[in-house]
């Protein structure tokens, strides 16, 4: 897997750092998200099954 983070630790890094676009939460260098592959970024894969664009619309609507 790419890293470790859980669905709270994305949604608590995007929280804090105010991100709003899937670009911020891969470019922020304060915990990396999505890092070691595409896969990460679109489908999720080798990252606990994490989908990263799901966690950032559900933090933007408020359900995390």
């Amino acid at each position: 897997m790419c890293n470790s983070l859980t669905v709270k630790d994305i949604a608590e890094c995007i929280k804090k750092n105010n991100l709003t676009t899937l670009q911020e939460v891969l470019d922020n260098e304060e915990m990396p998200i999505g890092d070691k592959c595409e896969a990460c970024h679109d489908e999720g894969y080798h990252n606990d099954g994490l989908n990263i664009p799901l966690v950032l619309a559900m933090v933007k609507n408020g359900r995390l």
